[in-house]
């Protein structure tokens, strides 16, 4: 079943909500579970203030998406950029192979948000 960890990510998500422009905002969808994730951030000095996330999907996706906001904020770019499926896996205590996908997507996440913060 699911760890502890996902389970509080879960039921008291952190850092849900999209932030208001002039944040940068992504959207990721898992095509074949239908699994999505809007993340946003915002940017100061080369570190990420403000992070927001919005999720629609399995336990696990919506876990994801507060695991990964949690790991991102406070980050400089270079940190974040080890915001990798294997970070937010562990934030969220591990996943059974059915649920790795949640991680993945918000790995994919991470990757647009940050070539989406360093074109700006």
């Amino acid at each position: 079943m699911f760890s502890e960890q996902l389970l509080r990510h879960f039921r008291e998500p952190r850092h849900v909500g999209l932030l208001p422009a002039p944040a940068c905002s992504v959207f990721v969808e898992n095509p074949v579970c239908g699994d999505q994730l809007q993340l946003s951030a915002t940017l100061a000095d080369g570190v990420i203030q403000s992070v927001g996330f919005q999720a629609r999907g399995c336990t696990a996706a919506i876990a994801a998406g507060s695991a990964v906001a949690t790991l991102l904020e406070a980050r400089t770019l270079e940190e974040a950029r080890r915001v990798n499926a294997a970070a937010v896996e562990a934030e969220l205590g591990g996943l059974e192979s059915a649920s790795k996908h949640a991680a993945r997507l918000a790995a994919d996440a991470v990757a647009q948000l940050l070539r989406s913060l360093e074109t700006r």
